[in-house]
């Protein structure tokens, strides 16, 4: 194979233009497609920037067209040739080099290449395991780079935005203590300290929360993350947030700078102009109205409370439930009657099932009649009450789940997701953002038999709701917010405790005795007592926010070499076994039971 020596190139390949007539110019990047015409080769030539027709003809230099014969698809080569203008009509509108086209005058094909399993092409439909098994060339194709140039194009002004808002790009460790609380923590094993563990950070929660006790006063870091925990499309064991923190804040002071930043990022990355405020809904009012605590508000179907119309009546689904606690709550289908069959309503009860409802009820409004199954246990007033309520028309169904509230959320909440992705209610360049606020501070593991952090340990109750505290911890309200975009989180924060007796106080309602929190929390604890300042920050998962931006449909599209659901990775085999030797450094004895 040839070499470079004495070749520079002069112009990534996407990047001429007709402006370049006449110049001799050197490219270099991958042969993306050949053609021989008898007298003449095109060779299309690919590099990150996009490609360029090269041009061989036989009459002007056989040995030189004889050479180019022999290039194949994925060849690697250098091409040194004038910039001609093509003719009219061979003009290509597809690609931003098609005016143009490089006559070759030195070729030097610099490496061969083997036909790839995969096709390098735009949006490639070769199945996922085999583009992740071959994930070093699937990069190359042209999506997949425009991804990764939109990735660090965001991380590039993220660091610019902070930077110029006065922040510090400071490292915290990655090795660190075990506490958990939360997600399942990676372990690593320390040879120095036989039968001690390292944990990889779940996020730098504790550490920038030091750094403000430290004085740093706003801290910013595109950080590694990692958490064992079972993964689905917008979840890997390793994953990236833009983390930031800063002191002498409240709520409006983080969310301000936060919509800022993403006001920048939607103008650079998209051309977007976004309006500021962005609107802020309480937790309370997105679980009422949409069953979720990350609304997509691109359209409607509402969730409606109808318990009141249904309290007293003779279906004793409904009437039970609300005696016991729990609510009726509908959402209007509008125009259902034409685009769902009864097989379709009996099919979507089973889905509702799955998120513990044990069933739905629907009503069918028709011309002069109502359809429904209920209706036999119900009032004309009562009907009549319910229609008036949920705003219903001909050809409307009113689907009605009954159960415990956060039941009759869950499944009214994903029901409507599932009618609009059947029905294309959404636009996938329509992008709607809002803040989500006033989060539960705590709520109640069932299965440990104790309250747990809604966010995490270290977030600040609000003021007026901390003598809640001992009686009501339920309807603690926490100083939290979620920015939300089109019904995915895209990061999330809180304004921290900075008080020492709240935060033992916390550990206190989450169960821990006060020699657990010290012995999980010390060196934390022991720093408030030198001076806290207060302090409230944001994490933004970056992998989630790239997916979005780029319209892909799962996070492994924007990471460059992901995990797949069994937190393996095709490519490399990982994880894999190792050897005695390794094991018996670090004072490990593999005890494995089969089941």
């Amino acid at each position: 194979m040839e070499n470079l020596q004495g070749l520079k190139r002069t112009h990534m390949c996407g990047e001429l233009s007709l402006a370049d007539k006449g110049k001799t110019v050197t490219v270099m990047g991958w042969a993306q497609f050949y053609r021989n015409l008898g007298g003449v080769i095109f060779v299309y030539l690919r590099d990150r920037s996009g490609i360029v027709q090269l041009v061989f003809n036989a009459e002007n230099n056989k040995e030189l067209f004889e050479k180019a014969d022999t290039i194949r698809s994925e060849f690697v080569l250098a091409a040194v040739g004038e910039v001609l203008e093509r003719d009219a009509s061979n003009i290509n509108d597809k690609v931003s080099t098609g005016q143009i086209e490089i006559k070759v005058e030195e070729l030097r094909i610099l490496s061969k290449a083997e036909t790839p399993p995969i096709y390098i092409e735009e949006d490639s439909d070769v199945r996922e395991e085999v583009r992740l098994k071959y994930r070093y060339l699937d990069l190359r194709r042209p999506d997949m780079q425009r991804i990764m140039q939109t990735r660090h194009k965001i991380c590039k002004l993220a660091r610019d935005y902070f930077d110029e808002n006065g922040f510090l790009e400071i490292e915290t460790p990655i090795l660190t203590k075990s506490t958990p609380e939360g997600a399942r923590d990676y372990l690593v094993p320390s040879r120095v300290h036989p039968g001690k563990f390292y944990a990889l950070p779940q996020s730098p929660q504790q550490y920038k929360q030091l750094l403000m006790i430290s004085g740093m006063d706003r801290y910013f870091q595109i950080a590694k993350c990692f958490r064992d925990e079972d993964l689905r499309a917008d979840r890997q064991p390793e994953f990236t947030q833009i983390d930031l923190e800063m002191s002498f804040v409240n709520v409006d002071d983080v969310i301000e700078m936060n919509e800022g930043f993403m006001k920048k990022i939607f103008k650079e990355i998209l051309g977007k102009d976004i309006t500021l405020p962005l609107p802020r809904i309480t937790y309370k009012e997105a679980m009422e109205r949409f069953g979720s605590d990350k609304p997509d508000t691109r359209f409607g179907l509402e969730l409606v409370n109808i318990s009141d119309c249904v309290k007293d009546c003779g279906f004793k689904v409904f009437a039970d439930t609300i005696k016991n606690g729990g609510s009726v709550r509908a959402i209007n289908c509008k125009g259902g009657n034409e685009k769902l069959s009864r097989r379709d309503l009996d099919a979507l009860g089973e889905f509702v099932k799955t998120y513990r409802a044990k069933g739905l009820a629907w009503m069918n409004v028709c011309e002069n009649e109502l359809k429904s199954p209920i209706a036999k246990f119900l009032t004309q007033e009562e009907i009549d009450s319910i229609l008036n309520t949920m705003g219903a028309e001909v050809g409307d169904i009113i689907m009605i789940v009954a159960d415990r509230d956060q039941i009759v959320f869950d499944a009214l909440g994903a029901l409507r997701l599932e009618l609009a992705k059947r029905f294309e209610l959404t636009d996938k360049d329509t992008f709607d953002l809002l803040w989500v606020t006033e989060f539960p501070l705590l709520e109640y593991a069932e299965d440990e038999g104790r309250f747990v952090a809604k966010h995490h340990p270290f977030t600040s109750p609000m003021d007026e709701d901390i003598h809640l505290l001992d009686d009501h911890a339920e309807d603690v309200r926490a100083k939290a917010y979620d920015l939300v975009l089109n019904g995915t989180e895209l990061g999330g924060g809180s304004v921290r405790i900075f008080n020492t007796d709240l935060q033992q106080k916390m550990f206190e309602t989450i169960g821990f005795t006060k020699e657990e929190a010290w012995n999980r929390f010390g060196y934390f604890m022991d720093a408030f007592r030198y001076g806290t300042p207060p302090h409230g920050g944001m994490a933004y998962g970056l992998d989630r926010l790239v997916m979005l931006l780029t319209g892909r449909d799962s996070i492994r599209d924007v990471i460059a070499f992901p995990k797949v659901k069994d937190a393996s990775e095709i490519m490399t085999s990982a994880p894999g076994e190792v050897d005695n030797v390794q094991l018996k450094e670090l004072s490990i004895k593999m005890d494995i039971c089969e089941e």
